[in-house]
């Protein structure tokens, strides 16, 4: 004797099931959760489930922290000249030129002037996505002329990193920007005038040591991978086990060094308090 009954007949149907629209929903890298494309974009790129943040750009950062179109643009077009005639699984030219198609950036950084909420200052955003946000002489270089302007016109300087580290296809030039950096910000605070360092996910190798953790303040997103060496090769080279959380932001934070977390949402908010109590 069947429990129950239906009240139609031959409910079922012969439409074919239809998929998602391509590039309307996001899923979590984290979590799993699906996440339309527009809410996406209106939580700064953060999942609503898991709070986890997702990699972004440039672009999209100029736009969560700057005011609409104040960015102004310096030393777009910088490139590297292959000093080294590097070749791994293809020349390094190569790599540049499709790099420069794929994402539309020249390099790994981009640098130039702005506001946040009125207050003049010198900008400086990271890009992963190019090879990597890895650091060569272009990065090393644009962030020295950053500094300088910064310098010249007594703004504050920010500067977000997302970086695997320094870019191996050119070698110990990609090593010498630590000292090219770290001089050039040990002039500015000569100068007394502020760096604030905001650290995504991932700040590593070459670029943490180079200018990501010398700000007068130094932020993080939460749960960023910041660290020098990974901690695959810390375990190797200690033959430990590495405390739970070891490089995230969190930790850092813990162990004095970072000086505060920042969800993505108040890094606009967090980074005007700032400049505003440097002002006064």
């Amino acid at each position: 004797m069947a429990w129950f009954k239906r009240e139609k007949e031959n409910i079922t149907t012969d439409k074919p099931k239809q998929d998602l629209p391509d590039g309307m929903w996001i899923k979590c890298e984290e979590c799993g959760e699906l996440i339309h494309k527009k809410q996406w974009e209106a939580n700064k790129y953060v999942c609503f489930k898991c709070d986890y943040h997702f990699k972004i750009g440039s672009e999209e950062y100029i736009k969560i922290i700057l005011d609409e179109n104040t960015f102004q643009e310096m030393d777009r077009e910088m490139r590297s000249v292959d000093p080294l005639n590097f070749v791994d699984s293809k020349p390094y030219k190569q790599r540049i030129e499709e790099q420069i198609e794929k994402t539309k950036l020249f390099d790994a950084i981009r640098t130039g002037t702005g506001k946040i909420n009125n207050i003049d200052v010198v900008f400086c955003c990271m890009d992963f996505k190019f090879i990597g946000g890895s650091m060569g002489s272009v990065v090393g270089e644009k962030i020295a002329r950053a500094i300088d302007k910064s310098i010249e016109t007594r703004f504050p300087l920010i500067i977000i990193s997302a970086s695997g580290g320094a870019r191996m296809m050119e070698g110990a030039l990609s090593l010498m920007q630590l000292a090219k950096t770290s001089s050039r910000l040990a002039k500015l605070a000569e100068e007394k005038i502020p760096y604030i360092s905001v650290m995504t996910n991932p700040t590593t190798g070459g670029t943490t040591a180079s200018y990501a953790m010398l700000g007068d303040v130094n932020l993080a997103e939460p749960n960023a991978l910041i660290g020098f060496a990974g901690p695959r090769v810390i375990r190797q080279a200690t033959g430990k086990d590495l405390p739970k959380g070891f490089q995230r932001s969190e930790f850092l934070l813990e162990h004095g060094f970072v000086d505060k977390i920042v969800h993505r949402k108040d890094l606009r908010e967090t980074l005007t308090k700032l400049l505003i109590h440097f002002a006064n």
